[in-house]
């Protein structure tokens, strides 16, 4: 399922993350998934939330460089070679991955990746040719 994704450019220093989660938390949005990644001046925090229409006006209201993006989450067998079975289909089909991250939890025996690719059409069709689910945005933090 394509899911939308928020990703937050900021300064890298103490209290910057915690600021974002409290602005969300005051405003009553959940967080259903995050990563961070960084350098050593800055950092790029991607989240998906309950409500990421709300949050993009929070975040923005709060003083946070943010901006939306689809990305696809997709259940991923929790087994030895999941994963590789669904990057091998990928690699076959030239689709290219620019991030990909997990989201907590299982849901029906299977873990969630969330995947940033250069063709979202052309992956999503290639997931239901293969048979592999994409995960429903209720799944993610399960």
């Amino acid at each position: 399922m394509t899911v939308k994704q928020i990703s937050i450019f900021l300064e890298n220093r103490p209290g910057q993350l915690l600021d974002i989660t409290t602005s969300l938390e005051q405003k009553d949005v959940n967080i259903r998934a995050i990563t961070v990644a960084e350098t050593a001046d800055y950092g790029i925090i991607r989240l998906i939330v309950e409500e990421a229409d709300k949050a993009m006006e929070i975040l923005k209201e709060s003083g946070f460089l943010a901006m939306l993006s689809d990305v696809v989450a997709v259940a991923v067998p929790d087994k030895p070679g999941g994963l590789a079975e669904i990057l091998g289909i990928m690699s076959g089909a030239g689709i290219n991955i620019e991030y990909m991250y997990s989201v907590f939890g299982k849901v029906r025996g299977e873990a969630v990746m969330i995947f940033k690719v250069n063709d979202t059409q052309g992956f999503k069709k290639l997931l239901a040719e293969n048979g592999i689910r994409e995960a429903d945005s209720t799944e993610l933090g399960a």
